[in-house]
């Protein structure tokens, strides 16, 4: 049990014996003591200040005094200041602690607790390779699973592809008229960046078309219209004029993009993929046979990625398998009253009292939209698995649609519906900008690797302190610190937060980055490759570098067990990098080989050992590796 929890049930104890109340240890706040005041931990007595009608410092002489009497082998001391009551830990505790854990490879981790969670994470479409946003959704998810699997949960990993819809067909339409057969074998090309590339190209001719179509609407030629369209269009252009006179550039801007839209949509190109996709939808063997042989190029594609980032999965869902989903969970919310139809057969579900607004679930002819596939995917996971929590890694983008679905299940009374939780997190954006996957500008995720790995072969070099290592030892380091800056970066952040991201800056030696910290952890390795532990019990005083290592250290399951509950990778990251900088001052300041006794040494290689092994842990749990030298 950890300091932290140990003083909470004391104090709670000590509080309802001296004051007849009925506390319990989480209403107990105990906080970190402030540098600048004596101890480890303190208290903070403003809460019970109104309840016990006593003044902070009172209470805190009182509730001090009874501590210390009660727990002599826990605390020798106190002091009081303004409502904080400070505690001095015994130098026994910490040198116990250390003793029993610094051989302890499971540092961290919890017994298993009987639950199952589901993390889905990943998602992409097949019409293009993965890119650095998928990067941040796959390290945030495969760390969310490590993270509670650590703290004692089943974990079960999935994926969802979206493999079908028109996205799929423009890349299809695209590969007919320009490839002249190319395949992945005949280009040299992985799946995923050929199938990519020719989703780009789609655009570039769907601009061209659009671009002429445009002109004709603007010139009013409304060939190929229908009346109703011709109406709507010349409403749009004749408005167009009137903001044009008026000089009011905002509605003049925002009706001639909704006549491009207009233009984009009715493009020789657009309508091709449209008939493509509802070809697809009515079984067109031609059709299906194209699609299923670039989705193969790609799955072969993201495989290879997700092998090379770390990435795996349990399950890997379709969406081409699960779209007829859902329809019979309409129909049961349909049964009561939970979903409404309009008169035109299309089927809502009112959500204005929960601050929303009406959201369609089911077209009037029938149809399917993503809200309905993704109930009957809800339930179908839940009936597959049975778990207890079902975790979404989707960006902030889908915070409404997330909300529906579990607002939907709830009403609908489904047993998993309090499970269902949204990782939202923010995207992630270049120095230059957001990235547009059409036009070509996103970041692809093998090239991004290709190059932390060069700047990590870069950096090393400069450095000249791998001489001895041979090709493949030299290959594996640089995958290491490449992949690793990479990984560390993308989850040192909140996941709520937006990151803009700079490879150069995240491999630096020094710093918040990964690097820093494999760095530290090869450097004691190096110590203790001289030099290990002989497991000898500890003795003697605890200089003030040595015990905020150890204050730090014994921390290390709190921190993995807060992540968890708050589903936040971010907080392992900055734990990391506190621990690697309380180590690097320490050994600024005392050495271990020329240690001023026997006792000291032991003391000091077994702060180093569970330090190597917090930093091993709680890096292993962000995906990535510490080299044991760099």
């Amino acid at each position: 049990m950890s300091v932290v929890a140990q003083i909470k049930i004391a104090a709670s104890k000590v509080i309802n014996e001296l004051y007849h109340v009925s506390l319990t240890k989480n209403e107990v706040l105990v906080n970190a003591t402030k540098p600048e005041f004596e101890g480890e931990y303190t208290i903070v007595l403003f809460s019970f200040v109104k309840q016990l009608k006593k003044s902070p410092e009172a209470l805190g002489n009182e509730i001090g005094k009874l501590l210390i009497e009660n727990n002599p082998g826990l605390l020798t001391g106190y002091n009081v200041i303004k409502g904080f009551l400070n505690l001095l830990i015994a130098e026994d505790y910490w040198t116990n602690f250390l003793h029993e854990q610094f051989s302890n490879r499971g540092f961290g981790s919890s017994p298993k607790n009987g639950k199952r969670v589901m993390v889905e994470y990943s998602s992409p479409n097949t019409n293009k390779p993965l890119h650095l946003g998928h990067l941040r959704n796959n390290f945030l998810g495969w760390s969310t699973g490590q993270i509670l699997e650590m703290n004692g949960y089943d974990v079960i990993k999935t994926c969802i592809v979206n493999d079908r819809g028109i996205h799929i067909c423009k890349s299809m339409i695209a590969w007919q008229k320009h490839a002249n057969g190319a395949t992945p074998e005949s280009t040299g090309k992985k799946g995923d960046h050929l199938v990519g590339d020719f989703y780009v190209r789609f655009e570039e001719d769907l601009k061209a078309e659009a671009a002429y179509l445009l002109d004709q609407l603007l010139s009013r030629q409304l060939e190929g219209f229908t009346e109703a369209e011709e109406t709507k269009i010349m409403g749009l252009l004749d408005a167009m004029d009137h903001a044009s006179h008026a000089q009011d550039k905002e509605k003049y801007n925002g009706i001639q993009n909704e006549l491009n839209e207009i233009a984009r949509n009715n493009t020789p190109i657009m309508k091709e993929a449209k008939q493509m996709l509802l070809k697809w939808e009515q079984g067109d063997e031609e059709v299906l046979s194209l699609w299923r042989k670039m989705n193969a190029w790609v799955y072969k594609g993201f495989e290879e990625t997700y092998k090379r980032i770390g990435s795996d999965f349990q399950k890997t869902y379709y969406e081409s398998d699960l779209y007829l989903l859902g329809k019979d969970i309409v129909e049961e919310g349909l049964q009561k009253g939970v979903l409404f139809k309009k008169e035109d057969g299309s089927v809502w579900i009112d959500l204005t009292a929960e601050g929303l607004d009406e959201k369609l679930v089911l077209r009037k002819d029938g149809t399917s939209v993503y809200i309905t596939q993704d109930l009957g995917l809800a339930q179908l996971k839940f009936e597959e698995f049975k778990t207890d929590q079902s975790i979404y890694v989707i960006a902030d983008e889908q915070n409404y649609h997330m909300k529906v679905l579990k607002l939907i299940m709830q009403k609908l009374g489904a047993p998993y519906a309090e499970g269902i939780f949204h990782l939202s997190y923010g995207m992630v954006e270049l120095p230059s900008g957001k990235m547009k996957s059409r036009e070509g500008t996103v970041v692809d995720a093998d090239n991004l690797v290709d190059e932390m790995l060069a700047i990590a072969e870069e950096k090393t070099k400069e450095l000249g302190k791998v001489d001895d290592f041979d090709e493949q030892e030299l290959k594996t380091l640089y995958n290491t610190i490449g992949l690793g800056a990479l990984k560390f970066f993308l989850l040192r952040v909140d996941p709520k937060k937006r990151i803009i991201f700079n490879p150069a800056e995240s491999i630096e030696l020094q710093g918040f980055t990964g690097p820093f910290i494999q760095y530290t952890h090869a450097r004691i390795k190096s110590i203790l490759r001289k030099e290990y532990p002989n497991g000898s019990a500890l003795t003697g005083n605890l200089l003030p570098a040595e015990k905020d290592v150890l204050v730090h250290l014994e921390t290390f399951p709190l921190v993995v067990q807060e992540a968890a509950t708050e589903l936040d990778p971010s907080k392992i990251a900055i734990y990391i990098f506190n621990l690697a900088q309380l180590f690097n001052s320490f050994y600024t300041k005392h050495s271990i080989a020329n240690a001023e006794s026997a006792e000291k040494k032991e003391l000091r290689l077994q702060l180093a050992q569970l330090t190597a092994q917090a930093i091993k842990n709680g890096m292993y749990l962000l995906g990535v590796a510490v080299p044991e030298r760099m």
